[in-house]
């Protein structure tokens, strides 16, 4: 059994101040971890502030962005190796915002998932289409290509134990999601690439996300599908009431 994972991306949004807030109104009402995995992943100047006051809770910590070396002359980026220390869970990588804003390639996003292994942090790898290439209808054959480039040279037990984000870029911060069916659809595409590559067990471990206007409405529906395992959220999880009814979807 595939445990549910639900997980804040806040972006650039909230301060020191406000995570640590954040973190004592939800802590003491979060699912238990082995039932769904509450997760943040804040800004790398709140990360401190979150590793700290997550100590002890169920809530699991995690970056927005990690560079593919440990250390040198790279000013600005952030290291795998330090955010291991500071306690990271989880890091993303290969959001929508970072392949188009920042310019990050498919080998860029491969190498970061092998510098995040070589630290014990777990990867969550984002793919997914644009409005035009959806339109045209070629959505299965772009995000079985990110998915191919994001994995190559990993090994199976990697890939079983990584999160894969499916988020249509059409339905990012618009407030329009995809159909329930369109994400299960998706996602069961990615989990049978993941078959392709490496195995049917492989596949089955591997967790699979729905991001898109994810919000307390629509989590049980989308929730409800074989191969939707979690969420990565945006908006709706800047609230504590509202992350709270997210990571509580089960109740």
């Amino acid at each position: 059994m595939r445990t549910p994972i639900i997980a804040g991306n806040w972006k650039l949004h909230m301060n020191p101040k406000q995570t640590t807030e954040f973190v004592a109104a939800v802590k003491d009402k979060l699912p238990e971890a082995s039932k769904v995995e509450a997760l943040i992943c804040a800004p790398a100047v709140d990360l401190e502030s979150l590793a700290q006051a997550a100590k002890g809770s169920e809530l699991r910590v995690g970056a927005e962005n990690a560079y593919f070396e440990d250390e040198g002359a790279f000013t600005g980026e952030t290291s795998p190796k330090v955010l291991k220390e500071m306690g990271m869970n989880y890091c993303i990588i290969g959001h929508s915002e970072r392949r188009g804003y920042f310019h990050e390639t498919d080998e860029d996003i491969n190498k970061k998932a092998k510098a995040l292994f070589a630290n014990d942090i777990t990867p969550i790898i984002c793919c997914g289409e644009s409005l035009e290439t959806r339109e045209a209808n070629k959505q299965e054959d772009w995000v079985v290509s990110q998915i191919k480039a994001a994995l190559a040279g990993l090994s199976a037990d990697q890939v079983a134990s990584l999160v894969i984000a499916y988020e249509p870029i059409w339905a990012i911060g618009t407030g329009k999601t995809a159909s329930s069916d369109q994400a299960e659809e998706m996602c069961k595409t990615i989990r049978d690439t993941v078959k392709d590559l490496y195995n049917e067990e492989t596949a089955e471990n591997v967790r699979i996300q729905y991001g898109g206007s994810v919000n307390p409405g629509n989590v049980k529906e989308l929730m409800a599908k074989p191969d939707i395992d979690g969420g990565l959220v945006g908006g709706a999880s800047l609230k504590p009431d509202s992350f709270l009814e997210l990571v509580n979807y089960q109740d």
